[in-house]
């Protein structure tokens, strides 16, 4: 494993443990350099595509599934394992589906339904950029329509 300091490939492992749901090995590295770094070891069933809605295809990308999920949770009162635990459940949901290729607005669909669950705002901010809101009334809209789910 090359260290993300000194770019060296010389490290050690010095602790390894698994999470809670057994599919992911963390791993506590130690460089020649002095640095210690965490990686992950993860499962990996099937070589996932990604088809957007242009009709251009690109690989799964765990890490911009996660980014986009920090961004709508930043500064929420929502801890790292659970976020951890949400970005793993959408990426094992993606693989059970049996498909090689799917397509964005179905991973679109089950973060902003997981989101409406674990936080409120954070499903909007998503919801904000998935929908691609463009003026104050969308935003308004969007909002009566979970007051009106909600009073139901």
């Amino acid at each position: 494993m090359i260290c993300p300091i000194c770019k060296k490939g010389e490290t050690s492992v010095v602790d390894s443990r698994p999470t809670e749901d057994g599919t992911t090995i963390r791993r506590r590295r130690l460089c020649v350099c002095g640095q210690r770094f965490t990686t992950f070891e993860r499962v990996q069933f099937r070589e996932l595509m990604v088809v957007k809605k242009s009709g251009r295809k690109s690989p799964f990308d765990r890490e911009k599934l996660s980014k986009s999920i920090y961004i709508a949770l930043k500064k929420r009162p929502i801890d790292t394992d659970t976020v951890e635990k949400f970005i793993t459940n959408i990426s094992r949901s993606l693989e059970e589906l049996g498909q090689n290729e799917i397509a964005s607005n179905t991973i679109g669909r089950m973060v902003m339904e997981g989101l409406k669950d674990l936080d409120p705002v954070a499903y909007v901010r998503f919801a904000s950029v998935y929908r691609n809101f463009r003026e104050e009334k969308d935003f308004i809209q969007f909002v009566d329509k979970i007051d009106v789910s909600k009073k139901k």
